[in-house]
């Protein structure tokens, strides 16, 4: 599963640990995050990630 990288504060979203704090189980791909899940460290939302190139 691709890692997404936030353009705003540089924060990793990485699929295989989730984000346990805002209720995101490990092993959930990017996609399938709910459209208002924001950053945990900026607060803007999923649409100011970008793929990490590998």
């Amino acid at each position: 599963m691709k890692k997404y990288v936030c353009d705003v504060c540089g924060h990793v979203y990485d699929p295989a640990e989730g984000d346990p704090d805002s209720g995101i189980a490990p092993g959930t791909p990017f996609e399938d995050l709910p459209d208002d899940w924001e950053c945990p460290l900026c607060g803007v939302s999923k649409d100011q990630f970008s793929p990490m190139e590998d």
